[in-house]
């Protein structure tokens, strides 16, 4: 590790500045899963709960999270991307939704905390559309899977959640 970015020499925050860096193409895969009840988790599946289709709204959550990251992260530039893809696979074992989020993009910098953000806000919106029957829900293992692009080239993590 060569330390933090988001530092200058005398210790203060700043943005970093990307002006000399090549635009290259971007790519981050970030994951991430939520625990319920059985019952919550059937509600979900049958189209049962209130608020209506919980994974499609958690899905458009995803993508217009990524498109303001920069508006939550204070020291993130804003980027144009180029796709935002949201997955969900079902755990019925474990009772639980996992949650999958690509993000590129042509430029400068990464993308990783959009596709870490999209993910976040996917699974609290699952949460949110759920609290009135399971506010024990849990979610857990947010992280990033894997980034790719830039003067860094490749990184891939631990994919088990």
């Amino acid at each position: 590790m060569s330390g933090f970015t988001h530092f200058d020499a005398q210790g203060q925050a700043h943005m970093v500045d990307v002006g000399d860096k090549a635009h290259t193409q971007r790519l981050a895969r970030a994951a991430g899963r939520i625990v319920m009840q059985p019952e919550t988790l059937r509600m979900i599946l049958q189209g049962d709960a209130k608020k209506g289709d919980v994974l499609g709204v958690a899905r458009i959550a995803a993508i217009q999270a990524s498109k303001r990251t920069s508006d939550l992260i204070p020291l993130c530039h804003p980027i144009a991307l180029t796709r935002v893809a949201c997955e969900f696979a079902i755990d019925e074992a474990a009772n639980a939704i996992d949650c999958e989020v690509t993000a590129q993009t042509v430029g400068q910098t990464g993308v990783e905390m959009e596709a870490l953000t999209a993910v976040s806000v996917a699974l609290l919106t699952i949460y949110d559309m759920c609290k009135a029957v399971d506010r024990g829900m849990r979610i857990e293992a947010v992280k990033l899977l894997e980034k790719d692009g830039g003067k860094s080239g490749r990184w891939v993590g631990d994919h088990h959640l």
